[in-house]
């Protein structure tokens, strides 16, 4: 799409009722995108759209949810198709949103149940879609005056996912062991992941940047200056061979341990 044609989108979106801006995010808003990668508009709304003008706007044959159609964090949009660019309307409350930015400035923040976001959702992901984000349509300034706010990672979210971290992945990979002696692979592969997860997040956090999805977290990771040699191809590796049995599950969280150690040394407090 052009840029104009965008702009003349999310204008039209802006006159709905509910929708109060609209944003370019994903990976064309930060540009690293390819040619083929969708475009992803962020519909920011107060109170309730309405979702039949939305449909209007869609056009015939594109399903648009309501809100909470989606799940809980990410709650609802359409995903259309115009000329040969496939475009994604993803619902977002800015209400909400600045009610976890306000949490993010205190150090707070959950993870919360979302399909497609086999980690969680972190809920400071929606503060940095907003500070990673090209506003096209912002006719209250709303959107526009919290990017400016949110573009310094807050020092006390830094703290917390840093501590998160620091307390919870050496106690999954404690909890893994006890699955490692039944041959449980599913579950020892699922404490890896999360505790992988974490790892990231406390990566991120140390470096000040903020990780909107847990897809490529580790090659993310891999970028920031601070994250110690070849992390991500170690972690990566932990998934290729956990083989089967108690003595193979073991041996990874051997190395599963180290890994831990190190990050959790890198990025103290």
């Amino acid at each position: 799409m052009r840029d104009d044609e965008l702009q003349a989108m999310a204008a039209r979106l802006t006159e709905v009722d509910g929708i109060v801006a609209v944003a370019l995010g994903g990976s064309r808003a930060r540009g690293l995108h390819r040619p083929d990668s969708d475009y992803d508009l962020g519909l920011y709304y107060r109170g309730r759209p309405d979702t039949a003008a939305l449909r209007t706007l869609a056009g015939s044959g594109v399903e648009v949810s309501e809100p909470g159609g989606w799940g809980p964090w990410v709650d609802g949009g359409a995903w259309l198709t115009v000329g040969k660019d496939r475009v994604d309307w993803i619902y977002r409350d800015l209400d909400r949103v600045e009610a976890v930015w306000e949490d993010c400035r205190e150090g707070r923040f959950e993870t919360g149940f979302q399909p497609g976001h086999p980690l969680g959702f972190h809920s400071p992901a929606y503060v940095g879609e907003v500070a990673l984000c090209q506003v096209l349509a912002d006719p209250t300034g709303a959107l526009t005056a919290l990017r400016t706010a949110a573009r310094d990672y807050p020092p006390p979210l830094r703290a917390a996912v840093i501590e998160n971290a620091r307390w919870e992945a050496p106690f999954l990979l404690a909890a893994a062991r006890k699955g490692a002696k039944s041959a449980d692979t599913a579950y020892v592969a699922g404490c890896l992941f999360r505790a992988a997860g974490l790892l990231t997040h406390a990566l991120h956090a140390h470096a000040g940047t903020y990780l909107l999805n847990e897809k490529g977290a580790l090659h993310a990771a891999a970028t920031l200056p601070t994250t110690p040699p070849g992390v991500t191809s170690r972690a990566q590796s932990l998934f290729a061979h956990l083989g089967t049995t108690p003595q193979t599950l073991n041996a990874a969280l051997d190395t599963a341990e180290e890994l831990v150690a190190e990050v959790l040394g890198v990025v103290a407090v």
